[in-house]
């Protein structure tokens, strides 16, 4: 243990003093410079430190070739093996795929007919050392210890750019493989064709985590290629095709002229020939796109301007915002195309499809921040699920590549559709939207036809059921406000009265949301309000009873209504962050992470809580654990999330809560106020607009709002909408070190 341990605390520091090397550029408007893709890259933040451009279809990235938890993104800073650099990956989720089409670049002869079971096997694996490696917006770079060579990455929106330096004189090699299966999936059939001496192109069509994803690529090479070896199923080939479930090939190039050599990369869902229409202008070379990937990052950071004299703050918070724009990724076609999972090729008319859906976290907060950073793509994102829908009559859960993966619980497209609507984003049909929700809705499947029959899901007929009751109830709210806005009070009445569903699960005895029996007069016993268990034989999603009990974010007054008064709610809310950290149960699940308490940061299901005490007149308690939550769950180490990053919602979470805002209830248009840590932050809005948060005297200590001025008038409220941003203007606080007990508290 101990020859782990200071190994990597060492490239820990290394990493650390890096980071202070970027944020001393002197680069007024240099958000890049601030950006650390490794935050995240340890831990349980499952994120991967390659190259991609905001919302890109491609991310390039290296893989260690570990199929574990950990490994989800395909990369782990703990490891120091590289066993080739894909072109697809997941950012932060908690299970595992893609890693798609792999080159590795060699300067030996391998053998690719040995059989592989693990990574270790492979003959082109190599070690790489943290200290020679570097990662920025848009680029990716590192020193292939074995081959002694190194390798840099970056991309553009549809195409992946690999310059490959090798030693004087050594021979230049790449092998592609397509059939190890780096992260969970399992290739089913493969093909690599050598079109001409630059031109390779190729299908992967696996089975995973997406039950049917089917990948089309062509590879352009700066060279000709001079000699080559294919496989399949293990077994030299000596055409210029192989095909079968796993093929491979190794490719040699002439080393005498130059000891570089470049790599284009293009893929589609669709066909090689869309493949190769997405391939960028043979004009355009690597240095060019490095540098405009940088540019176009550079701009997409702009979109927040914080200033604070603490370095670090900016660190997390760029690479927060970040992190909160690589997911969803671009799915359709140069050309529109893109293949849906019943292999139904469809165009994108008008809007470009997105991918990689994880509504389940980004509801709360990732889909909420992109109304204000990208609205365009919010409304692309939209009508990419109603798409999905015009397949399954059912709008999407968790969609990757396509693919549902019925992933986790609700239906929380829902909220994502009714957010973007109230807030006034145009660019999709409203009256299908709404259909597409009130069809989801009245439907039978995961649950449903429990929840209409007894107004909630009875813990003896489906595990998970408060956790399911909880979150059908507030996607039945967010439908009820979209058919209020379009005039259909019918509807409106009948889902208004069942988002009271948690209603029926409240035990006003323990304070708890609380699995019941079908005859609705017996909770599930014994009863332990930390007991855990995953998945199954349990009433909460990765999580317990502390941590659900809180998910009535449609109406957080009515919630502190049934526990009986201010008084009593805030008593229990209090304790969720003092009661001691025990999980109960012996499948616990490694979700419940970043505990503070029994307040569980490093899972989703929490992140709404601390704003609750501004309902329960009590806005300094928010202030107080808002603040504590930033400075203790992140920071700037590649362990730097307390849990899975999941597409962007814990790093959301971070960038709307250090400005002093968050979205408690996702689609009432509205944001809580919590507790800002920078002196000053600039939302520069779509229409030229901007709108500034300042807190004058914040600091470590000075966290409590002594007193707000929205535009020249006191602000004297817990909440702001998103109306009053768009509109522009200052909001100024006052901060100070002990909590004005006045402010913000409902008369």
């Amino acid at each position: 243990m101990k020859n782990f341990i200071l190994p990597l605390l060492f490239v820990i520091l290394v990493t650390s003093c890096k980071i202070k090397v970027n944020k001393n550029t002197n680069h007024k408007n240099n958000f890049v410079s601030h950006v650390d893709p490794f935050i995240g890259t340890g831990g349980h933040g499952h994120t991967y430190p390659g190259a991609t451009v905001p919302f890109g279809m491609l991310q390039v990235s290296p893989d260690n070739g570990i199929s574990s938890w950990d490994w989800c993104s395909g990369y782990h800073y703990s490891d120091s093996i590289v066993s080739g650099f894909s072109h697809l990956h997941l950012s932060g989720t908690g299970i595992g795929d893609l890693a798609d089409i792999l080159f590795m670049p060699t300067n030996k002869k391998v053998d690719l007919t040995i059989k592989t079971t693990s990574r270790d096997q492979l003959p082109y694996k190599s070690l790489y050392h943290h200290v020679n490696e570097k990662a920025t917006p848009g680029s990716y770079q590192v020193f292939l210890e074995d081959p002694k060579i190194n390798v840099e990455l970056t991309s553009s929106q549809r195409t992946a750019y690999h310059k490959y330096t090798f030693a004087k004189n050594d021979k230049q090699s790449v092998v592609v493989d397509l059939g190890f299966a780096i992260n969970w999936d399992k290739a089913l059939k493969t093909g690599i064709t050598i079109e001409d001496e630059y031109t390779i192109s190729g299908y992967r069509y696996s089975k995973g985590w997406a039950q049917n994803q089917k990948v089309f690529f062509v590879a352009k090479f700066s060279k000709p290629i001079s000699e080559s070896v294919l496989t399949a199923d293990k077994q030299i080939v000596t055409a210029k095709k192989a095909d079968g479930e796993n093929t491979s090939a190794q490719l040699f190039f002439d080393s005498k002229n130059s000891n570089e050599l470049f790599v284009k990369v293009a893929l589609s869902s669709v066909s090689i020939a869309n493949a190769k229409d997405n391939l960028d202008d043979p004009k355009i070379n690597f240095d060019e796109t490095k540098t405009k990937a940088s540019s176009i990052w550079n701009n997409a950071l702009s979109k927040i301007k914080v200033e604070t004299p603490v370095d670090s703050l900016k660190t997390i918070f760029y690479t927060a915002l970040y992190h909160a724009q690589v997911a969803p990724v671009t799915y359709s076609d140069k050309n529109g195309q893109f293949r849906q999972e019943d292999d139904q090729i469809v165009r994108a008319k008008d809007y470009t499809a997105y991918s990689t859906l994880s509504l389940w976290d980004t509801f709360r907060a990732e889909n909420p921040l992109l109304t204000l950073l990208a609205p365009d793509k919010t409304s692309d994102i939209v009508n990419s699920m109603l798409t999905y829908y015009d397949v399954k009559k059912i709008l999407p859960v968790w969609t990757l590549y396509a693919n549902e993966t019925n992933t986790m619980t609700g239906y929380h497209s829902i909220p994502v559709i009714v957010d973007a609507y109230l807030k006034g984003i145009k660019g999709f049909d409203a009256e299908k939207a709404y259909q597409a929700m009130k069809t989801t809705m009245m439907q039978d499947e995961r649950g449903l036809n429990f929840y209409k029959k007894y107004g909630y899901i009875p813990y003896n007929v489906l595990d998970e059921s408060v956790t399911i009751t909880l979150e059908y109830a507030y996607d039945d709210w967010c439908v009820a406000q979209m058919a209020k806005a379009l005039g259909k009070t019918e509807d409106y009445q009948f889902f208004l009265k069942r988002s009271q569903a948690y209603q029926y699960l409240f035990d006003s005895k323990t304070g708890f949301m609380r699995g019941k029996s079908e005859d609705g007069k017996s909770w599930n016993e014994p009863f332990d309000p930390k007991h855990s268990n995953h998945r199954e034989h349990t009433d909460y999603t990765e999580g317990n009873a502390w941590q659900h009990s809180w998910f009535v974010p449609h109406n957080v007054d009515n919630l502190i209504s049934i526990h009986g008064g201010n008084e009593i709610f805030t008593k229990r809310l209090e304790q969720l962050f003092t009661e001691s950290s025990e999980i109960t149960g012996n499948n616990v699940s490694a979700d419940i992470s970043g505990l503070i308490g029994q307040y569980a940061h490093g899972n989703e299901p929490s992140h709404h809580i601390a704003y609750m005490f501004n309902h329960a007149g009590q806005p300094w308690r928010t202030q107080y654990w808002v603040r504590h939550i930033l400075d203790t769950q992140y920071n700037t180490t590649p362990n730097g999330l307390s849990g899975n990053e999941d597409c962007g919602q814990m790093s959301a979470w971070y960038v709307f809560s250090s400005m002093g805002l968050y979205p408690m209830n996702p689609a009432s248009g509205e944001y809580e106020i919590g507790s800002p840590i920078f002196e000053k932050a600039t939302l520069n809005l779509e229409d030229g607009k901007t709108f500034v948060i300042e807190a004058e005297n914040v600091s470590d200590k000075n966290y409590y709002i002594q007193s707000a001025i929205l535009n020249g008038q006191a602000f004297n409220q817990t909440a702001i909408t998103h109306q009053q941003i768009l509109a522009g203007g200052k909001l100024h606080f006052v901060m100070g070190p002990q909590p004005n007990k006045n402010w913000g508290i409902k008369k």
